[in-house]
């Protein structure tokens, strides 16, 4: 394995799944410091984990780049990791991690392999992507729809209203303040909508994102246990 170096913009979100069931896991971060802002390739926006039908394989996501395009490219110089850990249950001692990492070159080919156990390599943007020799790992990399939903709108007017009472409002030692149930209500229902009471609308909802999608065989990541931990990031390679 190659070493890299994390980058101190790499966005990383934990998640916990119960392998046994089918739950959707996921975390969102838009919105990163001026480093990931000056390396697009590197900034995570969504991290997306669920299991398949059958219980059989994960299923993990990493979307990047904000507002990305036909010119947007996977970086040659980052490396892409879903780390993951397994335990017998949940506060139980996590066993060692086995990450999926990937790395791409400069024509965009990419390498992908989870841990010692399954390895592929080639051009994974066509829609079926690319499998390993034993089907156990597949992966897609390329250009897709931005997944995450914003009302972008309700949020800048609840916002306004918020600053517009802070004078006003008692704060706890946390820095949150003290709503009754009325002012709450009026603050959850602007963020469901738009300006003046219009339908929220999807900010997001024309913006496209660079994924890495990846499908691997339960097995592979569940030594330690059926409770899965996947979180990830992006890192400088040396």
């Amino acid at each position: 394995m190659k070493k890299a170096l994390p980058l101190g913009l790499a966005a990383a979100a934990l998640v916990g799944l119960l392998v046994s069931h089918r739950p959707t896991v996921e975390a969102a971060d838009h919105a990163d410091g001026p480093a990931a802002s000056a390396d697009p390739a590197a900034d995570i926006t969504d991290v997306f984990a669920w299991m398949s039908p059958d219980a059989n394989d994960v299923h993990l996501v990493m979307d990047l780049v904000r507002a990305a395009g036909p010119e947007s490219r996977f970086s040659n110089q980052v490396q892409y990791v879903f780390h993951t850990s397994s335990r017998s249950a949940f506060g139980a001692a996590a066993g060692s991690e086995v990450n999926v990492i990937c790395e791409f070159d400069r024509v965009g080919l990419v390498s992908c392999w989870v841990g010692n156990q399954a390895f592929v390599k080639g051009d994974a943007s066509p829609t079926a992507g690319l499998a390993s020799e034993d089907g156990r790992l597949k992966v897609y990399a390329g250009l897709r729809n931005d997944p995450f939903f914003f009302n972008l709108t309700g949020f800048k007017e609840t916002a306004k209203i918020v600053e517009g009472a802070a004078a006003s409002l008692d704060f706890d030692a946390a820095g949150c303040p003290a709503l009754d149930k009325a002012t709450s209500g009026v603050l959850v229902s602007q963020l469901k909508s738009g300006a003046g009471g219009t339908p929220a609308r999807d900010d997001f909802g024309r913006l496209n994102v660079l994924s890495i999608v990846v499908d691997v065989d339960k097995s592979l990541l569940t030594a330690n246990g059926p409770v899965l931990s996947v979180w990830g990031s992006t890192n400088r390679k040396s």
